[in-house]
């Protein structure tokens, strides 16, 4: 139960509130001497180390054949978590389109009920590889933005383009093995 993978994914979650809150705590007693950009760059730095954590959980559990039931839960709840805190944040900062933002949560939610909906009916619920170019451009754009780096607005609409399209591909493909009418 508590293999590699699932360790991974599991200080992934631990990772995601520490860089929400010093995205949106910074003049906290604890963080008021700390710059600005220092605060930055420590959610950039913890936010990477939380991707990478993400890739080597998928990787190891594939590889080693320790794909269990926890981490078909916990890898895609860490996910959403980083993505959450990550986006909330910037939105938080002013430094993400509120809109893009509700969009992106929207079909998260969205798509999280539909993944419970196929479960209860035995149906596959891996996420797609669309869905995972999704991620990977969710995270980029997120990356950006922690650094202020040009483009980032550009990347982050981008990234909703790829999360309406893969939410498209999962609704279609529920439909098409579902036995809801």
């Amino acid at each position: 139960m508590f293999n590699i993978p699932n360790t991974l994914a599991f200080i992934r979650l631990l990772l995601a509130p520490v860089m929400f809150f010093l995205l949106v705590n910074r003049d906290s007693s604890i963080l008021s001497s700390i710059h600005y950009s220092w605060l930055d760059y420590m959610a950039a730095f913890i936010f990477v180390v939380a991707s990478a954590t993400d890739f080597f959980d998928g990787y190891i559990a594939r590889t080693f054949n320790q794909v269990t039931t926890l981490g078909k839960i916990l890898d895609p709840l860490a996910d959403k978590m980083l993505t959450l805190a990550g986006f909330l944040g910037l939105m938080m900062l002013d430094r993400a389109s509120s809109w893009a933002i509700f969009i992106i949560l929207t079909r998260e939610l969205f798509i999280t009920g539909l993944r419970v909906s196929a479960v209860s009916q035995g149906l596959d619920i891996s996420a797609s590889w669309m869905g995972k170019v999704k991620t990977v451009v969710q995270m980029i754009a997120i990356g950006f933005l922690l650094m202020k780096w040009q483009g980032g607005e550009v990347i982050l609409w981008i990234a909703v383009a790829l999360t309406i399209y893969s939410g498209y591909e999962y609704v279609r493909d529920f439909f098409k093995n579902s036995t809801i009418d």
